[in-house]
């Protein structure tokens, strides 16, 4: 069991990592920084890859998805591969690709809801921006990142004067009602921002698209001229740090808990199981982070693509072994990481009086018999063997029959390679929330599960007698 200041260095660790990523692609570079650092090497789908024992590899796709993997000093073509699944995206507000909004005097920014966001949590919140924009330097065009650190945006509340009917109920129209307040016109006149007249350099300024002011604090963050922004996404995100919180400071109080949590840990997990144990290890260790989990999964860089398929296969490559794919699949493993509903004391009626997970007791296991999660018995008693091993308390979840259920991409990933795999994340609440809420003890539980799960699945996997 890790000590208190152990668990407490971890949680810390990651509110750090929280507050450096308002974005998936944030959230890749982070991880891309700490893997570089770990000795992994950066590989290209456009590229010959040559890959050998003991050695560590990652690659990206889109910049907001990223496959991270250490071969086993015993591993060949056709054995296994232990993978922890997780997503790098959360619900937002997107800016839109036509932005520009004018109204009753004040500059506006329109942006568009992506995912089952909490959206009336994003009322009255000092915002901000971050995300990617790309740039043209020379004959080139580069991908550079972006994060404004001080509140640029806000949402503002209608006066309960003037809607009596707030505190009963509060439905804001997603078109009319979310458009966060950027500046006033008189002010951005008073500036001298105002839109630039056509030149031979055309620019994003010129196209009519975005507020100008937007545009140039864009390019005085990057430290570029107007007419070499070619283009941008960027998400809205909260300017509050993350923090500890609770009179003990056993709680998180941050954004993008779900799923940044495991995308987190499981690069940690990974990272921290290279040690003497991959030389006798006959797996690939693997953690595969992909983007548009919270819209279905369905992108070029999501669970549903090709990727992790067209990975598995590279790995798999064998001249003297012509089905070394096939014979792989049903050895792996994959843990489905994604987060999960804790108890809330003010609706407790709403978890089924046998599942309710609970702050500080484990990481969960997520059951559903209509395959809205891909947990087996068979992947339970895998990940429970392994679990005991590393000291990891294990709780189970599984929604009232008279409720929705969620799903994640366990279901998706085992229904497109027939991998074994097994649904499971740390509890919280808040979820899909501008603030979530989540406790210290499940960062190092995470960690250790992963790195644990790494170290010890082809051992459990032997030991199977059927």
């Amino acid at each position: 069991m890790a000590t208190k200041e152990k668990i407490m260095s971890a949680a810390k660790q990651f509110i750090n990592y929280i507050n450096k990523t308002p974005s998936p692609f944030h959230a890749v570079d982070e991880l891309k920084q700490k893997l570089l650092k770990a000795g992994f090497k950066e590989l290209r789908e456009t590229e010959h890859w040559d890959i050998k024992p003991l050695n560590k590899y990652f690659v990206t796709r889109n910049q907001s998805s990223i496959i991270a993997f250490a071969v086993g000093g015993r591993y060949l073509p056709g054995n296994g591969f232990s993978i922890v699944g997780a997503h790098t995206d959360s619900p937002c507000l997107k800016v839109k690709p036509i932005s520009g909004k004018v109204s009753c005097g004040y500059c506006q920014v329109g942006v568009e809801c992506y995912g089952g966001g909490i959206w009336g949590t994003w009322f009255d919140r000092d915002l901000t921006v971050g995300g990617r924009v790309l740039v043209k330097n020379g004959d080139k065009i580069e991908h550079r990142l972006v994060h404004v650190q001080r509140p640029i945006l806000r949402i503002p509340h209608l006066a309960i004067h003037l809607q009596r009917e707030m505190n009963e109920k509060f439905s804001p129209n997603k078109e009319t009602h979310l458009c966060p307040v950027l500046a006033t016109c008189v002010q951005t006149k008073l500036h001298g921002i105002e839109k630039p007249e056509d030149t031979n350099t055309p620019s994003i300024l010129q196209s009519e698209k975005h507020t100008p002011s937007l545009v140039i604090l864009l390019c005085e963050e990057l430290s570029i001229q107007t007419e070499n922004l070619l283009d941008f996404e960027l998400c809205l995100a909260d300017t509050q740090p993350a923090a500890l919180g609770g009179i003990f400071e056993e709680f998180i109080f941050a954004p993008r808990l779900d799923n940044l949590l495991n995308a987190y840990t499981a690069t940690l997990g990974l990272i921290e199981s290279c040690d003497a144990s991959l030389e006798s290890d006959t797996n690939i260790r693997m953690t595969c982070l992909f983007d548009n989990e919270e819209v279905g999964s369905q992108s070029a860089q999501g669970a549903g693509s090709s990727l992790q398929e067209l990975v598995l296969r590279r790995l798999s490559t064998s001249t003297s072994n012509s089905t070394a794919y096939e014979e792989s699949i049903p050895k792996s493993y994959m843990l489905s990481a994604d987060q999960a509903h804790a108890i809330h004391p003010n609706y407790s009626e709403k978890h089924e009086a046998n599942h309710q997970p609970g702050f500080h007791k484990g990481i969960v296991i997520k059951f559903n018999a209509n395959q809205r999660y891909a947990t087996t018995a068979i992947t339970t008693a895998i990940l429970r063997e392994i679990a005991r091993k590393v000291d990891v308390p294990i709780q189970d979840f599984v929604v009232r029959n008279d409720s929705p259920c969620g799903s994640t991409i366990g279901p998706i990933m085992s229904a497109k390679l027939g991998i074994p795999t097994i649904d499971i994340g740390a509890p919280q609440l808040s979820m899909h929330s501008i603030r979530e809420m989540g406790c210290t003890s499940s960062v190092q539980q995470a960690i250790d599960l992963y790195r644990g799960f790494f170290q010890h699945y082809p051992q459990v996997f032997e030991s199977l007698n059927f």
